[in-house]
């Protein structure tokens, strides 16, 4: 394909100034440019020569500029620096260049000014500093990003005494040597990859600046031509620094970022440099990925393509960067590690070059050396360069080598030290070789706001998230988790239901029981006993169990707690279970665990060992359980002094429901609450931190039909997330409510003074008859990107029927769809509030207003109804009804 010709530029008479019809054609003539290389890029032309081509435009109208105002003016040069001192330019990159003067006078400065203008006035938006040299030395030793960007200063035109003396300050040996620099980039690379949770794994990545993008490569080559002389990676080949594989690896991953980065400006118009969502579609698209099937959408597969490619160059950056810090240590004598290795001061190296290819079990065995040999922190960038042959040699047969196979399992079974084994192994490809399945996971992103990162990133940090149940300093954060851990005799199978549970994302069907069939095959190609590779397997399929019952379901109730208890079946599966359940949930997005969710699972788990003690104990009859509630709860008043009299009349107005649905603690204090009052009302209370981690609102007031749309539009206003809903009401007409928030911004209880707020701000609102309407809020940038049609669902519950409610996430969405209830006249007894990212999960137990279940013209009203007020179309809408 043939690249667009470049301009063709008027001579122009030095110093003379650009006309305005001069300036009107110079901007014309760059649109032209750059619209014939948009034109080229639709087409299929390599991002790389557009890049280059387009500096080419730039550089020959900038120099003509430069000679319009400057002309050949002896005390000045000009230099083109950042990307543009690359030669590559990038659709709405800036034009970063730096103006050298031997001297300043006004005439100098009054035609770098008109210079610079004239650029603004075409388009270019210049990124411009004008310096002496003696200004650029100062700078630059007290700053290695100047002295780093002087690394790609090119000179375009002026005076070339003024390129020898900036040479000059970039030879000074004195400037800037070698340990001091890598120590300066290295520092700013850790402080930039801060900045992005310290992953390239990211929704909404960064191709620039984030961990593995454009700027990592940037780096590499500065560091090569510092610390080295090789200013390229074909140059570093020629070093011994890299291996012919990893560079052309280098250079097929730069070629994905940067005609991602090409395809991202033309998209966004503008220099942005990260893969918004609302970007990422269109770029798709644009770039020829098509939607396989619902699990591997083409959004998803351009994704995987960033995630590789950034994976690719963050992992050699790393080696490369550990073969610099070797270059520059002191030579030592080696030191023999048991009859395979030697070490040299920290690294570790083969005694016999050749072990890799004659035992390729050893690939597994250097790193448990590893981890045994104290004061170790690496391998020598020789026997890095042959794990790396020996991965590419061995391939995927490592995964039938029962030598091969052994070896990891001895390794899985040092517990919790070994999963930072298995990071590096997967640094190295050593891991994906071993576990094939685990390599078609590398950079598979879900398209949700859920998963926060791709399938592998996941996976390793959930089995970071395991080994961190080991420290005892963890106990504070994970007190049953740290119980628990110490018990397990054979940690090696959580550690492989950990690397399996989501193996199977993106095949097209149940990712659990495809895992499922994944690790059972695996965990019998390691020889692992009968009852072992059963235990594995349950866990990879039932994985989700755990997290899906408490949030989803009433724990309180014995029959829920009974039909889970009857599914895991015995203690062991529930211990693990339980430690995989909490490395997931974190492991998913740091925004996800709070005390809520913490609470809500201890609570399952010890509602489920109790179920367990012995063999599945019916669960007691409610009568049973309405008595046990009432004994504590009285026996905790009385020991505050309460009278018996009082809490029998009281209790004498509470439903059966109420003991059997709320904690004996809970009906204490409503109870206290109540007396306290003395018949006032409405009565609002607020325990800050009550069950579960989570905020209790306590309504005491007389019932009527709107009250939970008034209640529920309130907490809106005052940005609080209901969690879960008990909508009771006493034989005396009065409402017994009670709500379990949490601070909608941060996910945690209230504070003292919020939770003031929240009991006056609520006794207000509940005097004004009207009730309060929810807040107005747009919807944020993400969620827009992830809008989905609302499932509505009816079962029979008993004497009740259930909604189910599936759709998008939005500001004041529990608000309207209270508004709606009341709207289609329909009362709400209990709701259980779940959100997965942009996924919000609501069950909610309803009425009409004689308390019966909803008839079925009832359920198309109310359906009707929520269509209207949460948004979403009649044809659009996944609707069902089913019996429970």
């Amino acid at each position: 394909m043939t690249l667009p010709p470049l301009p063709r530029l008027p001579a122009v008479v030095p110093r003379s100034g650009v006309s305005p019809e001069a300036r009107r054609a110079l901007r014309q003539l760059l649109g032209d440019v750059d619209r014939d290389l948009d034109v080229a890029f639709r087409d299929g032309e390599d991002a790389t020569a557009l890049a280059r081509r387009r500096g080419e435009a730039v550089q020959r109208i900038v120099v003509h500029v430069w000679g319009a105002c400057l002309g050949d003016i002896a005390a000045a040069a000009l230099f083109a620096v950042g990307g543009f001192g690359r030669g590559l330019l990038f659709p709405c990159s800036d034009v970063d260049l730096l103006a050298l003067v031997g001297e300043t006078s006004p005439a100098v400065s009054k035609a770098l000014e008109s210079f610079f203008g004239c650029l603004w006035d075409i388009g270019m938006k210049p990124g411009h500093a004008v310096r002496t040299v003696p200004e650029c030395r100062a700078l630059a030793e007290s700053d290695a990003s100047v002295f780093t960007s002087m690394l790609d200063a090119r000179r375009l035109v002026g005076q070339p005494i003024l390129d020898t003396q900036l040479r000059a300050i970039l030879a000074d040996p004195a400037l800037w040597p070698p340990r001091a620099y890598l120590a300066a980039r290295l520092a700013e690379r850790d402080a930039r990859h801060a900045r992005y949770d310290d992953t390239a794994h990211n929704l909404e990545p960064n191709l620039k600046d984030g961990p593995g993008g454009l700027r990592t490569l940037d780096a590499l080559r500065w560091l090569g031509l510092r610390l080295a002389g090789a200013p390229d990676f074909d140059a570093m080949v020629g070093e011994g620094l890299l291996e012919p594989v990893e560079a052309a690896g280098l250079h097929r991953a730069e070629a994905t970022l940067r005609q991602y980065r090409y395809a991202l400006h033309l998209e966004a118009g503008r220099a942005e440099e990260r893969l918004l969502f609302d970007y990422q579609r269109a770029i798709a698209a644009r770039l020829g990925f098509e939607d396989e099937h619902a699990k591997n959408l083409g959004v998803e597969q351009f994704m995987q393509g960033y995630y590789r490619a950034a994976t690719l160059i963050e992992r050699v950056g790393v080696q490369l960067v550990e073969r610099f810090e070797e270059m520059l240590e002191p030579e030592t004598e080696p030191q023999s590690v048991g009859t395979d290795y030697v070490r040299y001061g920290s690294r570790l190296a083969l005694r016999n070059p050749h072990l890799f290819q004659h035992r390729p079990a050893a690939l597994v065995e250097i790193f448990i050396a590893r981890l045994d040999e104290k004061g170790i922190t690496g391998f020598t960038a020789e026997t890095m360069r042959r794990i790396q042959h020996a991965v590419s040699i061995h391939g995927e047969t490592l995964a039938d080598d029962p030598h091969v196979l052994e070896a990891f399992l001895v390794l899985l079974r040092r517990g919790a030290p070994s999963v930072e084994a298995l990071w590096r192994m997967n640094r190295h490809g050593l891991l994906a070789a071993i576990l094939p399945a685990f390599g078609r996971v590398v950079g598979r992103m879900q398209y949700d706001l859920f998963h926060v990162y791709t399938v592998d990133e996941h996976t390793l940090r959930v089995l970071r998230n395991v080994a961190r149940f080991a420290d005892p300093s963890a106990r504070r954060d994970f007190p049953i988790a740290c119980e628990i851990w110490p018990s397990m005799e054979k940690p090696e199978l959580l550690l492989l239901a950990a690397l399996f549970h989501d193996i199977a994302k993106g095949r097209g069907g149940d990712h659990s029981v495809l895992g499922e069939e994944d690790a059972r095959a695996f965990c019998t190609r390691l020889g692992l006993a009968a009852e072992d590779i059963d235990l594995v397997a349950w866990l990879v399929r039932w994985h989700l169990l755990m997290s899906t019952t408490a949030q989803r379901q009433d724990i309180t109730d014995p029959d829920v707690v009974h039909r889970f208890a009857s599914v895991v079946g015995d203690w062991e599966r529930l211990d693990h279970l339980y430690l995989l359940t909490v490395a997931d949930i974190i492991g998913t997005s740091p925004k996800l665990w709070n005390a809520w969710k913490d609470r809500l699972l201890a609570d399952l788990y010890t509602a489920t060992r109790y179920a367990l003690r012995s063999d599945l104990e019916l669960p007691a009859h409610a009568g049973v359980r309405v008595r046990e509630c009432r004994e504590r709860a009285l026996a905790m008043l009385v020991a505050d002094r309460v009278p018996a009299a009082d809490i029998t009349r009281i209790w004498g107005e509470f439903p059966d429901t109420s003991f059997l649905r709320h904690r004996p603690e809970q009906i204490a204090w409503q109870t206290a609450a109540i007396l306290r009052a003395r018949g006032t009302t409405p009565l609002v209370e607020v325990h800050p931190f009550s069950v579960r981690g989570s905020t209790e609102l306590f309504i005491y007031t007389l019932d009527r039909d709107g009250l939970f749309a008034a209640v529920t539009a309130m907490l809106d206003r005052l940005r609080f997330s209901v969690v879960e809903a008990r909508i009771l009401s006493s034989s005396s007409g009065m409402a017994l409510d009670t709500f379990l928030l949490l601070e909608a911004d941060t996910q945690a209880p209230a504070t003292l003074q919020r939770a003031e707020e929240l009991r006056l701000r609520m006794q207000r609102a509940l005097l004004q008859p009207a009730g309060q309407q929810p807040a107005k809020r747009s919807l944020s940038r993400h969620l827009r990107h992830f809008q989905m049609p609302p499932r509505i669902e009816f079962a029979d519950a008993g004497g009740r029927t259930q909604l189910a409610l599936v759709c998008t996430d939005r500001p004041g969405l529990l608000a309207a769809v209270a508004q709606a209830l009341a709207e289609a006249q329909v009362r709400v007894h209990d709701a259980r509030i779940a959100t997965f990212g942009e996924r919000v999960e609501d069950f909610f137990q309803l009425t009409d207003r004689q308390n019966a279940p909803l008839s079925t013209e009832r359920r198309d009203i109310l359906r009707e109804v929520l269509l209207r007020r949460i948004g979403g179309e009649a044809r659009n809408v996944i609707h069902a009804d089913a019996n429970a």
